[in-house]
């Protein structure tokens, strides 16, 4: 069958990789250790996806400014306390794999830093699946779609040929912002009904959906 698409992107944590729970975990410890106000498991999942300052900001409106720096520093240790234990979601290796030998130019647009990317694609041998990625250190945060915009020119594929494959409502709201098609992965941080609000292609549950998905429309 003709390819529907040449590219797909992939967002990280919360779609790859099931690191949801440990993200806003260590938002909320962050806080405790200096003694912020702490969010809602809601308000700490629903920034994952953002640029880490611009998601502490808005998970924590009310700190002082000059608090947010110490902020970063406290998500740091107790998140890369538990980074290297992380798993991928089941059946992310073998779709994306799958991908990657049937030809698709695969990319990654992640809130994470580039040091923090790195680390995951090498600790999960994940690396060599991926042709580009971006990262919101790098570039302007989700869901400004400089990051689409710039993985679709370094590859060299037009919008209309490009899907982007997220869990939250920052990662829909990106693709619709750069004219690309989008599914959402049901499993992440942002809950169902939000994302079918955006109106995605599809919103599947696991990668076993995903690939099913995929065979038949990409």
């Amino acid at each position: 069958m003709t390819k529907r698409y040449d590219l797909i992107v992939f967002d990280w944590d919360g779609t790859v990789m099931d690191s949801t729970a440990v993200i806003a975990g260590s938002i909320q410890m962050a806080c405790r250790d200096l003694d912020l106000e702490v969010p809602s498991d809601e308000m700490a999942r629903h920034v994952i996806g953002l640029g880490l300052q611009q998601a502490l900001r808005y998970a924590v409106p009310n700190a002082p400014d000059e608090m947010y720096e110490p902020l970063v520093a406290r998500y740091r240790h107790h998140f890369l306390a538990q980074d290297g234990a992380i798993p991928l979601f089941e059946g992310a290796r073998a779709t994306i794999s799958n991908l990657h030998s049937a030809g698709y130019l695969l990319g990654v647009a992640t809130g994470k830093n580039r040091n923090g990317l790195e680390r995951a694609l090498l600790s999960c041998e994940m690396k060599p699946y991926f042709h580009a990625t971006r990262t919101a250190e790098q570039t302007v945060s989700k869901p400004d779609p400089t990051m689409l915009f710039e993985l679709m020119e370094e590859l060299g594929v037009a919008a209309s040929r490009t899907l982007m494959i997220g869990d939250t409502s920052h990662d829909l709201l990106l693709a619709q912002n750069a004219k690309v098609d989008v599914v959402a992965m049901g499993h992440g941080a942002h809950p169902a009904e939000q994302l079918r609000a955006l109106n995605p292609l599809a919103l599947v549950d696991n990668f076993a959906q995903l690939d099913a998905w995929l065979k038949i429309n990409a």
